[in-house]
């Protein structure tokens, strides 16, 4: 019996040492971020799984205790096209945008603002963190113009409804509640000089923020490991890709579909004097802490040239 709570007692110790290193391992990069800026676009599988939530929602707190201002936009789509089904309303999209009539903008303003937003900021409060919520909407946080969708030749255009491109970011207010310690969760909605509503992609909004604020990182969670060198091998995944190597390998249709939009987020990003991005699987538990405090990292970071 003697022997055998030596051994346990020894593993014991082992594993105490174990998380030392890994303390150890996240000083230099703690010490090189502290005061930095981090714009996180939160959406996917790590908004729906509720393990997650959390793991990707304590990454947050963390970031925050050790001296680092993050800031959360989050998406929302996949709530959005659940809740108009239960409404009776079949979701349309047009080269992967929503078709967004008054009714549906109405139903993803209900979902954005008035469910996800509130759920994530209770959340973060649960966990002991300090969050408030906003929409582009308040205090003018996102200035917003329609959308106008080209078609393949160029000449003519597509109506896809309440869409928008951001036009503005107006972060008086992101920067008053980093200041006072307060983690600001975004929804991405923006209003135009007539007042008028547009629901705005995600990833767009998190690129524009984060360029305002001239954030170190902006970080997209996504439902894939990164970029990938071969689509149909999850193993291919990029760790490092410059601008210029980025858009060559769109030109050979190496990234494509949906990857082209997040990967463009983080160039204008980046253009816009961000100094790195990253593209994470939010369905790895505490991806953020995995990618920037070790030395491997575990997504695709894109670094300006």
């Amino acid at each position: 019996m003697i022997g055998k709570g030596k051994d346990l007692r020894k593993l014991d110790i082992e594993e105490l040492i174990e998380k030392a290193n890994i303390l150890i391992e996240a000083l230099p990069y703690i010490k090189k971020f502290y005061g930095s800026t981090f714009v996180i676009k939160y959406g996917g599988a790590a908004m729906i799984d509720e393990e997650l939530k959390r793991n990707i929602l304590q990454d947050v707190i963390l970031l925050k205790f050790v001296g680092i201002n993050p800031v959360i936009v989050h998406g929302g789509g996949k709530e959005i096209s659940d809740l108009m089904k239960r409404l009776g309303k079949e979701p349309v999209f047009i080269d992967g945008h929503r078709v967004t009539d008054k009714e549906t903008l109405k139903i993803a303003e209900m979902v954005l603002v008035g469910s996800l937003n509130k759920e994530i900021v209770a959340l973060i409060n649960h966990l002991g963190g300090k969050a408030v919520g906003l929409s582009g909407k308040d205090g003018n946080l996102i200035k917003a113009k329609k959308r106008l969708m080209k078609d393949k030749s160029g000449k003519s255009t597509k109506d896809v409804g309440f869409v928008g491109d951001v036009v503005k970011i107006n972060a008086e207010i992101i920067n008053v509640l980093n200041e006072n310690d307060f983690i600001p969760v975004i929804s991405p909605l923006g209003i135009d000089d007539e007042g008028q509503t547009y629901n705005i992609n995600a990833d767009s909004v998190a690129s524009a923020i984060a360029a305002e604020l001239k954030a170190d990182k902006l970080i997209l969670l996504t439902d894939v490991k990164g970029v990938l060198k071969d689509e149909k091998d999850p193993d291919s995944i990029i760790a490092q890709i410059s601008e210029k190597e980025i858009k060559q390998l769109i030109k050979e249709d190496v990234i494509k579909g949906g990857m082209i939009p997040k990967v463009e987020a983080c160039l204008n990003a980046i253009e816009g004097g961000v100094k790195r991005a990253h593209i994470l699987d939010g369905r790895i538990p505490h991806t953020i802490l995995l990618e920037i405090f070790t030395d491997k990292g575990i997504g695709t970071l894109i670094r300006s040239e």
